[in-house]
């Protein structure tokens, strides 16, 4: 039976839980009453896993007490109810108890399913230093002399070898440790992550000292990153002994160094988080960075030792809508400090590359059109950066406004003011002259009065435009520098050879449009330049995208440009989102829509950067997104691989940030988008 569109669970996210339960010492009643209660509202949730504290069952406190018969004997008999409760949750529970087995107490986590424990992992590093006295009243899992143990009438596998793999949902594997199997150099998860484990979980108390916070989370967030897995910390909290110790109940989940949810600490309520974890992510993940498995290869003898307890997970079948935050600009943070160091970043990659470039060419100048958009003006301002971190004028940039027959007032007005402002050296050239002999020469009907706007129309434009720029740079001792960004690449929205598509070096062929957006607004806001060349970068970011190759009726050039790219291609902050998440990660083209419309369905929901003005900020419906999707996908795989093919050189930005076959991206130019569209066409609903 077919999935629905609509939930988490048909596009490879699985939901999470980690539970920081309200307890008491030693009173297992009490402790496994609570644990059941926030299980029942995990799996009220749909959550797959629920993951618990260490020892959450007695509490982790007890010291010597769990020595004693009567505890260990409540123990058991709290982890029968849980067991049997269990028949009718939907999650997979991992909880923490003390367990004696051959003779030794053992700090266990049991992984238990409907109605079952499929195993049971001892804590494999007691630690015995400060204020940690474990190896007083427990066994390490090296110490244990059998690889099952007899458990509530049933043999259950038992080791921290196990992983846990749900048999009928891809990628859904669990390794489970404890605490302070994570402090040390390479943790029992690592070789669960090698064997295969997608989701690593750390039952952990966790006291809480000064400065301690940073440190798990920054140990979490690195485990996840280097195992390119989930992490699900959980912590205990109030209710713990503070005999000597006080707790704060962190706890916490990441996916791949990405913080999805967190407790409030030094709480004394009981508390529960849930994150939604794309699991297909990190397989496609690992899949492509070899390192990983060169990594797998190297341990590849213990890791065959690897033992795995298959389940048959329970999968929701009705509607469990996305609870992640899904970022509308993935190239570009909400979050105002982040933006800026992106835009940092950005910035000065774009100027430590061209001033390499101009270093290794031995030219002072470079040689630019500037049209008044969005393009040309980051390339512009890259340029004249460049110039002053190499001491040159600013007059070395010799820039060109080349207005065609399409070339609106509002665009070569804000072209020759931003020149003027920023001192460059700028000129003029009317390429209709030029262009008017190509169509005489060719026998193009606009030649002899005729309005035909054809590709050919448009393409003798913007050929005759870098025809100029590449001759003015022989001429002038220059490079052409490019202004195509990574957008249009994607959509093969440029002229090939003799066009835009061409120069010396491009600085923007790594950056999307969504990102040159807000890194104009980034330059304005923290006065980059002058204020004059801040109202005229205003302007340029206000204006509507177009290449201006197809005039107003009449010839009116007094309006805004006639043509709107956006309304041919679809909308580039909707083109942008399914660039990231098709290139960078190789997701299907359903898997995309559905998270697209979880970002854009409606603009009052979720977090916008600081930066953009309110009248920016759009919402999308599906129709309109499989739409526009459509529309990427028959681009991007079926027309405009020549283009990407022969792209000259530029600096690579972003992670998965570059089309060039030198870079993130080789393809054949001759495949066809048959099978994203019919995909697309196929699982996501009109």
């Amino acid at each position: 039976m077919a999935r629905p569109f609509h939930s988490i669970y048909s596009h490879g996210f699985i939901r999470s839980a980690v539970c920081v339960p309200s307890l008491r010492v030693a009173d297992t009643a009490y402790n496994v009453e609570h644990t059941i209660a926030l299980a029942r509202r995990a799996s009220d949730q749909h959550a797959a896993l629920v993951l618990f504290p260490e020892l959450g069952l007695s509490a982790f406190s007890n010291e010597d007490l769990f020595h004693q018969d009567a505890l260990l004997d409540a123990v058991r008999e709290a982890v029968a109810l849980l067991t049997h409760e269990s028949k009718t949750l939907s999650s997979v529970l991992l909880v923490g108890a003390p367990l004696r087995f051959q003779g030794m107490l053992f700090n266990c986590a049991l992984i238990i399913y409907s109605g079952k424990i499929l195993g049971i992992v001892p804590k494999t590093y007691l630690p015995n230093y400060r204020e940690y006295y474990e190896k007083r009243q427990f066994a390490a899992a090296r110490n244990a002399l059998e690889t099952e143990v007899r458990f509530q009438g049933q043999s259950i596998p038992f080791g921290n070898d196990l992983i846990f793999e749900a048999i009928n949902f891809e990628g859904f594997a669990l390794h489970a440790e404890i605490c302070e199997d994570m402090w040390v150099p390479i943790s029992p998860s690592t070789y669960g992550a090698l064997a295969g484990a997608t989701v690593l979980a750390n039952l952990s108390a966790s006291n809480i000292t000064v400065g301690k916070t940073d440190y798990r989370r920054l140990m979490c967030a690195s485990q996840s990153a280097k195992c390119i897995s989930a992490y699900l910390y959980s912590a205990a909290g109030y209710g713990e002994s503070t005999t000597d110790l006080a707790w704060d109940g962190y706890a916490m989940v990441y996916e791949n160094n990405v913080l999805l949810a967190e407790t409030d600490r030094f709480q004394v309520k009981e508390q529960i988080i849930f994150a939604d974890i794309d699991l297909e992510r990190l397989v496609q993940d690992r899949m492509r960075t070899t390192s990983f498995q060169d990594s797998v290869a190297e341990h590849r003898a213990q890791l065959r030792t690897m033992r795995r307890v298959p389940f048959e997970f329970e999968v929701p079948a009705h509607n469990v809508p996305l609870m992640r935050e899904i970022s509308r600009f993935p190239y570009v943070p909400e979050d105002s400090s982040a933006l800026d160091d992106r835009c940092y970043e950005v910035y000065n990659i774009q100027v430590q590359g061209l001033m390499k470039r101009m270093s290794a060419a031995n030219v002072q100048k470079v040689v630019i059109g500037v049209s008044g958009g969005l393009d040309s003006t980051q390339a512009l301002i890259v340029a004249a950066r460049t110039m002053d971190r190499l001491d040159l004028p600013r007059s070395h940039i010799l820039g060109y406004t080349m207005p065609g027959f399409a070339t609106s007032e509002t665009t070569h007005s804000n072209a020759r003011q931003l020149m003027k402002a920023l001192g460059i050296t700028a000129r003029e050239i009317d390429i209709r002259p030029a262009c008017l002999q190509v169509f005489k020469d060719i026998g193009h009907p606009f030649a002899q009065g005729e309005n035909r706007y054809d590709v050919t129309f448009e393409n003798v434009q913007a050929g005759q435009r870098t025809a100029h720029l590449f001759r003015l740079a022989n001429f002038h001792d220059a490079i052409v520098l490019g202004t195509g960004d990574l957008s249009e690449l994607a959509l093969g929205w440029s002229t090939y050879g003799v066009g835009d598509q061409m120069s010396h070096y491009n600085v923007n062929g790594s950056v999307p449009k969504t990102l040159i957006h807000h890194l104009i607004r980034w330059v304005v806001k923290t006065e980059q330049f002058s204020e004059k060349t801040g109202t005229v970068l205003e302007a340029i970011a206000g204006t509507e995208i177009s290449p201006e190759l197809i005039p107003h009726e009449h010839g009116d050039r007094t309006k805004q440009p006639s043509q709107k790219t956006e309304s041919a291609i679809g909308p580039y902050e909707l083109q942008d989102f399914n660039l990231y998440y098709i290139t960078r990660f190789g997701l299907r083209p359903s898997k995309v829509a559905f998270l697209s419309y979880c970002a854009w369905r409606d603009r009052t929901l979720g977090v916008w950067p600081e930066i953009l003005p309110p009248a920016h900020r759009h919402e999308y419906d599906l129709a309109t997104i499989k739409r526009w999707l459509g529309v990427f996908l028959y681009r991007f795989f079926k027309t405009s691989q020549f283009k990407r093919s022969a792209l000259p050189n530029g600096p690579k930005v972003g992670s998965g940030g570059s089309l060039s076959p030198r870079g993130d991206w080789r393809a054949p130019s001759d495949s066809e988008a048959t099978v994203w569209l019919d995909e697309l066409k196929r699982n996501v609903p009109e």
